[in-house]
Formats: C-alpha cells, structure tokens, sequence
C-alpha cells in the first residue's frame, strides 16, 4: 500500500507543481497592482509606485518568469510574499485557512455522513412513496441557488429572534467582538457557526445522497447481494451490511475533493453571513488586484487537491484490497 501512495504522490506532486505555477502567471499577467496606487486621490509619483511595486515582487514591469522564480524562492522559505498595500500575505492565510476550515470540515462530515446514510435509505425505499419524496427534496436543495437558501436562513433565523424577543439565532460574524473567556468564545463561535454550516450542510447531503442511493441501487442485484438474500437476511439489511461498503467507494473522491472546492467556493455563504475565509479573501483580491494573495490561495488548494487525492487513495485502498495489485 505504501509503493502505491508513493507512486500516485510523485505523479500528483507533479502536477501541483504545474497548477501554482500556472495559477501564478495567470494572475500576474492579467491583473496589474500599480492600477490600485493610480486610482488615489492624489496619486503617488510614478517613480514612488514603480519602488513600492518592486519591493513587493508586484511590478507588472518586471518579467514574469523573474517575478515568478522570486516568489517561489520565498515560498520554499515559507514566505508568501506581500499584499497590495504592503501587509505579509502569511498571518492573514493562515487565519483565513482557520476560519474557512472550522466552517468546512463541519460541514463536510456531518453533510457528507448525513448523505450517505439519507441515499442509503433512500435506495431502500425505492418505487416507495417516502424514497420518492426524499429524491424530490434532494433534487429542490440542488436545485436552490446557495444565496437563496442563505438568505432564506438568515431571515428566518431574525424572525425567531424577534419573536423569542432574544438572540437565538447568530447571522453575522464569525464571533461576537468583545467576548472573553475561553467558554464564553467556544459557545459565541459555535452560534454564530450554525447557519452557514447548515447552509453548507443542506446541499452536501443532498448531493450526496443522491449518489449514494444511485451507487446503492448499482450493486443491489450483484451476486453478493442475492447471496446474502438468499441466507435469509432482508433486504434492507443485506444493502446496509454488504452493498454499502461496497457501494461508497465511488464516492470518495467526491468526498475528498468536494471539501477541497468547498474551501474556495463557498464565497456567497461567506459574504451573506459575514464569515472572513478564503473564498471571501479571493473574491477581494482579484478586484484589488493582488497577485500574491491569488497565487498564495491557488498554492492552497493544489495542496488541499493534492492531500485529497492521497486521503481518497488512502481510503480506497483500506476498503477495497483488490487495488492493492500493482
């Protein structure tokens, strides 16, 4: 299992390499940093933005191949560079990295478990009335624009509140300012955590769910399955006990890499419900044109895609020892 892991991390290392560096010098060429020092009132001296661009590694002057073997130099040393106005671009990663991990991997393991397990039963049900209904209700979440359905949270979560005459319900922010004590700070994050994880968390479980049932339903009639039937086993046992182990595995690569989007893509989420993650930071740093911050969030997610094709295989391999063979 380890010469496998190993092979399939030097061809993907590869490839992470080719993604950052592409990522990098589509940034540098198609944004332009100075264009944020002209736009003041009064602008600097051309002389004045041409030093303060060079000292970032962000004059759009300088070769691209030059800015490029500059900025991976410093990435190797653990430095990301510096942002438009002169801030390390490192502090403000690794907090936005924080900030979106705590939301995504809440949402990922509840939504992607809650998923399996709704499909499962969902493929239990079939030609049902109940495994129709769940269907359709997978389908409508699909179907919902993410900003409908997180501002349809958030208004719903300031109804309860204005009716309770209380806050119950945390729609904005990551914390409240001001909170202190290490309790008081747990309980403040986790309010103001439910409404975007249970946004994120209504479309994984739909979304899972229905690959999982489809998967369900793919190996309900295999051998094994009528097999386990025929000693006497129902049929919604013989699906939970031997087509459910066999019939996840598909689905881990959507697992994996779905989490690695999510970090990125749940922009709306973020923006509606005040949370300051990287999807946020990106959105922020293309209309700033800020190189170095897009190629430090294009660097993360080639990890994240990288460390997600290693946990897929990973999982792949202890499940199903057949692809264990060279």
């Amino acid at each position: 299992m380890f010469r496998c892991c190993a092979r399939r991390l030097t061809a993907t290392l590869f490839l992470v390499l080719v993604a950052v560096g592409c990522t990098y010098l589509l940034a540098a060429l198609s944004l332009d940093p100075r264009a944020t020092y002209v736009d003041r009132n009064p602008p600097p001296p051309p002389a004045e933005v041409r030093a303060v661009l060079d000292a970032y590694n962000l004059n759009p002057d300088t070769p691209v191949v030059e800015r490029f073997a500059r900025w991976a130099q410093g990435v190797a040393h653990g430095d990301l560079g510096r942002t438009v106005s002169g801030a390390p671009v490192g502090p403000e990663f690794l907090r936005r990295a924080a900030t979106s991990a705590r939301l995504v991997l809440i949402a990922t393991v509840i939504g992607s478990a809650g998923g399996i397990l709704l499909g499962s039963w969902s493929a239990s049900l079939r030609g049902r009335r109940r495994g129709r209904a769940l269907t359709m209700a997978a389908f409508t979440v699909l179907a919902t624009p993410v900003f409908v359905l997180a501002l349809a949270l958030q208004l719903w979560a300031r109804n309860i509140n204005d009716l309770v005459g209380s806050t119950v319900f945390e729609y904005t922010g990551e914390y409240a300012p001001g909170t202190t004590g290490t309790w008081d700070r747990l309980i403040s994050r986790t309010q103001h955590a439910v409404l975007p994880a249970a946004t994120l968390i209504a479309f994984q479980v739909a979304l899972f769910s229905l690959y999982q049932r489809q998967t369900m339903l793919d190996v309900a009639h295999e051998d094994f399955v009528r097999t386990a039937r025929a000693k006497g086993l129902s049929r919604r046992t013989a699906l939970r006990r031997h087509a459910l182990p066999v019939a996840v595995l598909p689905l881990l690569p959507l697992l994996t890499y779905n989490a690695v989007l999510t970090f990125t893509g749940a922009v709306f989420i973020e923006k509606i419900f005040g949370w300051h993650g990287m999807g946020e930071w990106l959105v922020d740093s293309v209309l700033a044109q800020d190189v170095n911050v897009v190629a430090a969030v294009g660097l993360f997610t080639a990890v994240l895609v990288l460390v997600a094709g290693l946990v897929a295989d990973v999982l792949h391999l202890v499940l199903d020892p057949r692809s264990r063979t060279p």
